[in-house]
């Protein structure tokens, strides 16, 4: 079974910065979209950022603007650039790759702790 190995993360001040980054173990093939979501404690999960395998990028309202998501087709891996991180940024935050052949299937890494501290 093919799992996404997530890097990256960690504790940072606010205003800093951290750099994301996601590699499957194996092969994947037919990626469509790559993204991260977060997740605290006893919440949803929500997206922060997606890319389409064409580069088109999506992300949450309350990331725009700091965030950057880039992909690295040849490796099928992601990255997402932290900029002027902010206290609620606080959270543990999750890769994703969804494949659309055969079927829509969705991969999900392990969770990588992110902490901003004031």
């Amino acid at each position: 079974q093919v799992q996404l190995v997530e890097s990256g993360g960690g504790l940072v001040q606010a205003g800093g910065f951290l750099r994301l980054s996601c590699a499957p173990s194996g092969s994947i093939f037919s990626i469509n979209v790559m993204g991260w979501f977060r997740q605290a404690p006893g919440k949803q999960r929500e997206l922060v950022a997606q890319i389409t395998s064409c580069g088109r990028t999506n992300y949450a309202a309350m990331v725009r603007g700091r965030f950057t998501i880039s992909r690295d087709n040849a490796k099928n891996t992601v990255f997402l650039q932290m900029n002027s991180l902010k206290t609620e940024d606080t959270d543990v935050y999750f890769c994703n790759v969804r494949t659309n052949y055969p079927t829509v299937y969705d991969y999900w890494g392990q969770g990588t702790q992110v902490t901003v501290s004031s």
